[in-house]
């Protein structure tokens, strides 16, 4: 089927596919010509996928408005990453392994730093060498944690809260944290032993593939008020940390793939795609499955609070800089499902958002921002590669009107990992990398590889694609300066 008859342009920074065959709602792209032409031109299964696959999420039952995909978009399982989409119960709605994804809870969290760049001048390469002997990372990686499978459920039912209670980061950093690093539906009971064994030595890993921690300096600020708000000033030195739940998470979603598939024919629910298995959000079996994410997602708040104490303590280590020159400026998820309240035509309703590579991104005044942040909107936190700028945006109240507030979460994968492997050379981008003055310390060069600048889109043009559509707007703009891989 041709595809590019189906989808038409609502303005110049959306773009929608109307319903058609199953679809019970229509497929909306946050994106601009440039970016719908090269979905087109490219015409490569893992492209024409994504596109399917939105299409896909929109035949689902009880899905509100529509499936909409963000402008960093790519193909995923079953959901297309950077893909949100929104269910209500009283509809039928359901719940997806594939609309959560496997690294439950993958999320960012910034740190902003009393430091300049001036402070760190000469002395980077001691820096990155002392992350790369403090931070635990690299496929199978396992740190200093060694827990119980009593300890595990705390972790699991906890978050990040256990965590600071064994000594790991303050109090104030809960703060700063989506749900304040902890949901509590949690239900350890519902994850499989082998989930909990698997993850017994990784909490506080970073993990391999896209996952890192990069030192950076902010170089532009857009929005002044927004910027005094998070506590940014040019020349500042931040720090931005980007893992998930690990063997855990993904064991997760392993252990309810079948577990779902069973409910899909149980309901008897119709999905255009085996990936796309579902239960009811109200089943016993939605139920469980859903308790189990939480504990998922709470094992990635846990892991990324123990980073940043390690964060905190390379920093110690190479220059003597104390644990409160380094304060958590938020942090946000973007593999998740969670209840929250939406207005949908003027009523207000209960909605279970799945955002799947897509970050939540709430206008001014919601009540779950912390009172810091509240009159300006939640800080989003987009990251970009190695070789190219990260952002941190503000979600506005037309996002909150029209994605669920919801945004981009990076910059998007333009090649497979494995065109990536055959076309950049790891030895060759870390050299390139330097002589633009950025340190790279990686545990494998498979991951320098697969993340190579060149295997994403254009992090500046996904980042203006989103801010000219209303849904975001741009903060401030951080420069690499060093990246720590797995």
């Amino acid at each position: 089927m041709n595809r590019a008859l189906h989808v038409r342009e609502i303005h110049e920074y959306l773009f929608e596919i109307p319903p058609h065959g199953k679809m019970r709602v229509p497929a909306r792209l946050y994106l601009d010509e440039r970016s719908l032409r090269e979905l087109m031109e490219n015409q490569s299964s893992e492209e024409w996928n994504a596109l399917k696959q939105l299409e896909n999420v929109a035949c689902l039952p009880g899905i509100v408005e529509a499936a909409m995909a963000m402008a960093d978009v790519h193909p995923g399982y079953g959901f297309p990453i950077g893909g949100v989409a929104a269910f209500d119960p009283k509809d039928g709605g359901v719940i997806s392994v594939a609309g959560v994804g496997f690294d439950i809870n993958c999320g960012v969290r910034c740190l902003r730093t009393h430091l300049t760049r001036r402070d760190l001048t000469g002395k980077e390469e001691k820096l990155a060498d002392t992350m790369f002997e403090v931070i635990p990372a690299g496929l199978g990686s396992t740190g200093e944690l060694k827990l119980s499978t009593k300890e595990i459920d705390r972790v699991l039912r906890e978050g990040a809260r256990y965590a600071v209670r064994l000594g790991y980061g303050r109090e104030d950093d809960l703060e700063y944290i989506e749900e304040h690093g902890c949901l509590s539906d949690a239900d350890p009971s519902v994850v499989s032993h082998t989930a909990k064994q698997r993850q017994m030595a990784q909490v506080g890993t970073l993990g391999s593939g896209n996952h890192y921690v990069e030192v950076q300096v902010v170089d532009q600020i857009y929005n002044a008020r927004a910027a005094e708000a998070f506590g940014l000033e040019l020349g500042q030195i931040v720090i931005m940390l980007h893992t998930g739940s690990r063997a855990l998470g993904h064991q997760i979603g392993t252990d309810y793939l079948p577990f779902l598939e069973k409910a899909t024919r149980k309901h008897g629910i119709e999905v255009p795609d085996r990936e796309l298995v579902c239960a009811p959000i109200e089943s016993p079996e939605g139920q469980q499955y859903f308790r189990a994410v939480m504990a998922g997602a709470n094992c990635a708040f846990a892991n990324r609070q123990v980073l940043a104490h390690l964060v905190r303590q390379a920093f110690w280590k190479a220059l003597r800089v104390p644990d409160t020159a380094i304060e958590t400026l938020y942090e946000v998820a973007h593999n998740t499902v969670k209840w929250e309240m939406h207005e949908v035509n003027g009523e207000r309703r209960r909605l279970l958002v799945h955002r799947k590579g897509s970050t939540r991104a709430f206008g001014p005044g919601r009540p779950e921002l912390p009172e810091r942040y509240r009159a300006v909107g939640q800080p989003v936190l987009v990251g970009g590669t190695m070789g190219t700028a990260s952002y941190i945006l503000v979600g506005t109240e037309q996002g909150m009107r029209e994605t669920f507030g919801t945004a981009l979460h990076g910059a998007g994968r333009a090649k497979s990992r494995r065109q990536a492997k055959r076309q950049y050379p790891a030895e060759r981008i870390i050299e390139e990398l330097r002589k633009q003055g950025i340190i790279v310390r990686a545990h494998g060069k498979a991951s320098i590889s697969e993340e190579a600048p060149g295997a994403y889109k254009d992090v500046e043009h996904v980042v203006e694609v989103m801010c000219n559509a209303g849904i975001v707007a741009r903060v401030a703009r951080l420069r690499p300066i060093v990246c720590l891989k797995g």
